[in-house]
């Protein structure tokens, strides 16, 4: 039977929708969101900050050692020695040596136990070093 219309296909021919695009859509925004996150090490351990007046942002890309109350130093969510402070953060900042370095130190762990980080982590390389505080919100 003939149709009455000459611009309608047979029955017996397959329709099939191209994916192609998508697929691409679908890579391209995925490189987009892999590219714009940020990738912080965390410490892996919650420590209670000082607060200070000064306190400001920093940039995403860090790695974050974390001093708790019992003076005990996490980097990259597991405890670490303070002897192998130094070899630890040689080996974060190898890939990048312009990462910053952000020490999370809790507001009754020791001075001694900061300053011996802070040197440890001067003598590895690293040469954007802060130490993490809270905004102060006073009045």
């Amino acid at each position: 039977m003939r149709h009455r219309f000459p611009y309608f296909k047979n029955d017996e021919e397959d329709v099939e929708i191209n994916m192609t695009p998508m697929l691409d859509v679908v890579f391209i925004l995925l490189i987009f969101f892999i590219v714009t996150t940020s990738f912080i090490r965390e410490a892996g351990v919650e420590v209670n900050r000082p607060q200070a007046q000064s306190a400001a942002a920093l940039s995403n890309k860090a790695v974050v050692l974390a001093i708790t109350a019992d003076n005990q130093i996490w980097i990259d969510h597991r405890q670490v020695d303070p002897r192998a402070v130094r070899r630890n953060i040689e080996r974060l900042l190898s890939d990048n040596p312009e990462t910053s370095l952000i020490i999370q130190a809790d507001q009754t762990a020791q001075t001694g136990v900061l300053v011996n980080v802070l040197d440890q982590a001067k003598l590895a390389g690293a040469t954007a070093i802060a130490v993490a505080a809270e905004q102060y919100v006073g009045h």
